[in-house]
């Protein structure tokens, strides 16, 4: 008896605990967005998004305030000698929240630091994804790990903000591996609306991504990156990529799977080109 109420007393203690903590990130978030939205990050949106002045009023609204409580609530770090600035904040910031317009979901609640280079760098591949023992080192534009760190390319993210069209993003693409990552492993299977929707899910990946390996094993052309031929994580990262920078395309040749990622992101592209 004394056990169980030991074991009661410490749920409780951390429940409290856990309650405390989430009231005070709602009172820090509603403080916060009880400001005016900084003029020079509006300017930075313009210049470094361009679906930002397409949008709606409704959209960029809870993309700035999304673009607010991320930069708040995450550290980053900048690497290999890079000096941050706002620009680069809110342009990593703003490509990483687009994922989450429309949706209920919390702001990336795993992660906790963003680590940017200047440059392409070299890392040890077994952190790809934050599994695996340390390998091989290799360059890379940008990797999401496990433990709560992404890690992205200053001039990489500036391309891929620039060009909004080209289908390669490599914000969009780390950060959708975040969003794979925040229940388990990366798989290629976010967490979704409600359980019946993860039979749809499970159907069309497979069969796109069996797809997308055949046509990259014979050298067909497809929207998607190559790269996505790689595991169902990487297909699931660049099949977002494609999503929101050609959405179009992406609707024309794959429309079932251009149904599924329109029911996971709740927006439709299309309309901001």
């Amino acid at each position: 008896m004394k056990l169980f109420l030991v074991f009661m007393t410490a749920g409780l203690a951390a429940w409290g605990w856990f309650a405390l903590k989430a009231f005070r990130r709602r009172s820090r978030r509603r403080r916060l967005l009880a400001t005016p939205f900084p003029p020079e990050w509006d300017r930075i949106l313009k210049k470094n998004l361009p679906p930002y002045t397409k949008l709606s009023p409704r959209l960029r609204q809870q993309l700035r305030d999304t673009v607010r409580i991320f930069i708040d609530e995450k550290s980053f770090e900048g690497c290999g000698g890079l000096t941050l600035t706002d620009e680069i904040k809110v342009t990593i910031a703003a490509q990483a929240c687009m994922l989450l317009l429309n949706s209920d979901v919390p702001c990336y609640p795993r992660l906790f630091s963003v680590l940017v280079y200047p440059s392409t760098y070299v890392a040890e591949t077994g952190h790809t994804l934050g599994g695996g023992l340390p390998g091989e080192p290799s360059v890379r534009l940008g990797e999401s790990w496990h433990s709560g760190a992404v890690v992205l390319a200053w001039d990489s993210v500036r391309r891929g903000a620039a060009n909004f069209r080209d289908g390669q993003n490599v914000v969009m693409h780390e950060f959708a591996h975040q969003l794979d990552q925040e229940y388990g492993a990366a798989d290629g299977v976010p967490a979704l609306t409600n359980r019946s929707a993860y039979a749809a899910w499970a159907r069309v990946f497979s069969q796109e991504y069996r797809r997308h390996r055949r046509n990259t094993a014979k050298g067909r052309k497809s929207v998607m990156d190559d790269y996505g031929a790689t595991n169902p994580a990487e297909f699931f990262a660049v099949a977002t990529e494609t999503f929101f920078e050609k959405p179009r395309q992406l609707k024309l040749n794959h429309p079932e799977l251009y149904g599924e990622l329109h029911a996971l992101y709740k927006v439709d592209p299309g309309e901001w080109q």
